[in-house]
């Protein structure tokens, strides 16, 4: 299991490198979309090793709700670069 942890947080990094490069909001948006799905399956993963249900309760929060928020911001930038 500690094998699958690294291998993800190996692939957090390509959404951080492809967010660190472009220069588009939406690219920037859709990488940071990507790191937070990665990063509340991550904390998932880690609340099944330790049979934490209360870390699992946030990693479901983070998954459901953060990328809603991220999303309406992403609409808010474009907005106001187009106004």
């Amino acid at each position: 299991m500690n094998i699958i942890l690294i291998a993800m947080i190996l692939a957090l990094a390509i959404p951080i490198y492809e967010a660190c490069q472009d220069e588009d909001v939406w690219q920037k948006m859709l990488a940071f979309a990507s790191i937070a799905s990665k990063t509340s399956i991550m904390i998932l993963v880690i609340s099944v090793l330790r049979d934490d249900w209360m870390i699992g309760v946030v990693g479901v929060l983070i998954l459901s709700v953060g990328n809603a928020a991220l999303m309406l911001l992403a609409q808010i930038i474009k907005r106001i670069s187009d106004g």
